[in-house]
């Protein structure tokens, strides 16, 4: 690895061997190892979660969202993954000179009604300008902090065979809604997923919902958390290929780009890994929510050694593995 391809930030194999084999060795501890959504820590008795996350997408609008309301959702989804309550977010700006000052207004709006919807404050942030051609428009980062109010151990660590595995909805939808702004691919029903997840967490967590694992499947998609997941839990997963929801927009897009779905990144869904004794109660409440009603439990875990395999709809069985290269750039 002598140089910096745009596959290291796909979130795939590229990005896995460039925080392991460059960023830890020199940051190494106790806390960032466990590369977990959010890093967990205590202070004086109190547990907190902490958070962050840059945005580079392109276009910075696009079906269904914008650069400002994905930097925010994308922060809170992050601190509720680790069974947090969101409380406060940063916000620093990188502009490009000649950036419109209309577009940044639509984006600061955006902004603050994502904030306003998670029911989180925007307490500190930071501008810089660079000079015109030496950005693209606009990149934002956002970090967050909250408070985790429960003894539950949220992490791949936790996940145990006989887990089962739930996704809130249909998967795919904010890739293929960028792509489709970005190469003018005239297809119609398909917007960003990008939504906040806090408020159905923190129901699953009230309700004792014993919740072993949380992830988003942003970049890389539901095929790079699961195997993420199972690696850290030496565990086998099974998914099944009937059970995954897709939209029929979303499978058309993927056929045109020749893509597969589960590899498409999503900015509103999560997989949740539980006991079987409490799935029927955890649907239950996930579908009482806007952002969960077309939840279905997908697959389950079971004894293994860090592998994921699907079922077809014809009942065979093959690998799905960890991306090696970029499939869909700059997605979020």
């Amino acid at each position: 690895m002598n140089f910096i391809k745009l596959s290291h930030g796909s979130g795939g194999k590229a990005t896995k061997d460039l925080i392991e084999k460059l960023f830890l060795p020199f940051l190494k501890n106790e806390y960032l190892e466990k590369l977990h959504d959010s890093a967990v820590f205590e202070i004086d008795g109190k547990r907190f979660a902490f958070t962050t996350d840059s945005y580079v997408v392109s276009p910075i609008f696009f079906p269904g969202g914008d650069i400002g309301k994905l930097a925010v959702y994308g922060t809170v989804n992050d601190l509720s993954m680790a069974g947090a309550k969101p409380l406060f977010i940063s916000l620093s700006l990188i502009i490009e000179e000649g950036f419109a000052i209309e577009k940044l207004e639509i984006i600061m709006k955006s902004i603050k009604e994502a904030s306003e919807r998670a029911k989180v404050l925007v307490i500190t942030g930071d501008t810089k300008v660079v000079e015109k051609g030496k950005g693209d428009e606009i990149y934002i980062n956002t970090s967050g902090i909250g408070i985790i109010e429960h003894n539950l151990d949220i992490s791949p660590y936790s996940v145990k065979p006989g887990d089962k595995i739930i996704i809130n909805g249909p998967i795919g939808m904010h890739g293929i809604a960028v792509m489709i702004e970005r190469e003018n691919l005239k297809i119609e029903g398909v917007k960003s997923d990008t939504q906040p997840l806090n408020f159905i967490i923190q129901k699953l967590i009230e309700e004792n919902i014993e919740i072993h694992c949380l992830r988003d499947p942003t970049r890389g998609g539901v095929a790079t958390s699961l195997n993420e997941i199972a690696e850290k839990s030496k565990t086998e997963i099974l998914i099944y290929e009937e059970k995954i929801p897709v939209k029929e927009e979303v499978i058309g897009a993927c056929e045109i780009l020749g893509i597969d779905p589960l590899y498409v990144a999503n900015e509103g869904k999560f997989l949740l890994f539980l006991p079987p004794y409490d799935v029927e109660r955890a649907i239950k409440i996930i579908k009482e929510f806007e952002e969960g009603k077309e939840a279905e439990i997908i697959g389950e875990v079971k004894e293994g050694n860090g592998k994921v395999f699907i079922e077809t709809k014809i009942g065979a069985r093959r690998i799905l593995d960890i991306p090696r290269g970029e499939i869909l750039p700059r997605i979020c």
